[in-house]
């Protein structure tokens, strides 16, 4: 399933991708694409509203949404009601090169606070004394059943499923004003999520995906998860050891090379700019600097 969220900032209502790329309406039956809904038991119920499969629900079933998503429907991000906004840092190996930084031993978390997230082709409002924000495309998790010190070999069944993030980060704050990095993370805007998000089972190998982001159609990223440093069961069972994870927690996997920050020399977003990003099988977003 595809599942998003669609309509007016702040009042998205719950939805499903049909094959033919239209949204259809799933508010009869959920409130909200939350973590209540995205529960082993939570998908299953949405996939049960087909009576004729309990693997498939059939989109044509619901009420079509007027408008294309992505042209004239607003997406929202793909998950409401987000608990926890985790992030991964140094994750593939040539990223960490290009910063300057050793690959880690461990996954390097951090925090992105929820009130970053932003529909997938909003507006990125720069902040007013910023001059080095810089993206990152990356692979993002949705956690379905919650847990703390879950097994490696267990993790995937707490994965609900994936999405597209833009990691967007101010470096001067990240990296050079003190402290964490979570302040150089965090700004409004800085956490684009979706436009969908795709259910685990659509996603047989989430290490065989391609990645990438453009500025002004300028290719900067191109990469693929298969370089990740940490897998994304292996960061799930990594993270719980040290929070609870919750149902519709969200974890950002970490970025291929790439970014502004390792252009030689460094090159940072400019009001008028646009970003496009996408994920194999995942969608695409696109966010206008202003």
């Amino acid at each position: 399933m595809r599942l998003v969220r669609y309509g007016d900032n702040g009042a998205e209502r719950p939805g499903l991708l049909d094959r033919d790329g239209r949204v259809r309406d799933l508010s009869d039956h959920v409130p909200d694409i939350t973590g209540a809904c995205l529960t082993r038991d939570g998908l299953a119920a949405l996939r049960a509203l087909d009576p004729a499969s309990l693997r498939a629900l059939d989109p044509a079933s619901l009420p079509m949404v007027d408008g294309i998503p992505q042209q004239d429907l607003r997406l929202g991000a793909c998950v409401g009601g987000v608990g926890k906004f985790l992030a991964v840092g140094l994750n593939y190996a040539d990223h960490a090169a290009e910063a300057g930084m050793d690959v880690p031993t461990e996954p390097i978390l951090f925090t992105k606070w929820t009130s970053c997230i932003a529909g997938p082709d909003d507006d990125l409002r720069l902040p007013t004394d910023s001059a080095t924000t810089d993206w990152e495309v990356e692979l993002g998790i949705v956690i379905g059943d919650g847990g703390s010190h879950i097994a490696s070999d267990r993790a995937a069944g707490h994965i609900a499923g994936y999405c597209v993030i833009n990691d967007i980060s101010e470096r001067d704050w990240q990296l050079r004003r003190g402290g964490t990095w979570d302040k150089g993370k965090g700004h409004d805007g800085f956490g684009p999520i979706g436009p969908w998000l795709v259910t685990a089972d659509e996603i047989p190998d989430a290490r065989a995906l391609r990645l990438w982001l453009e500025v002004d159609g300028h290719r900067h990223q191109d990469g693929t998860t298969a370089t990740m440093v940490f897998g994304p069961e292996e960061i799930v069972a990594y993270t719980s050891r040290f929070t609870t994870l919750q149902p519709g927690d969200v974890i950002a996997t970490g970025t291929p090379p790439g970014v502004g920050m390792g252009q030689k020399p460094p090159v940072y977003l400019r009001r008028g700019q646009i970003m496009r990003l996408g994920i194999d099988g995942l969608g695409q977003q696109q966010q206008r600097v202003i």
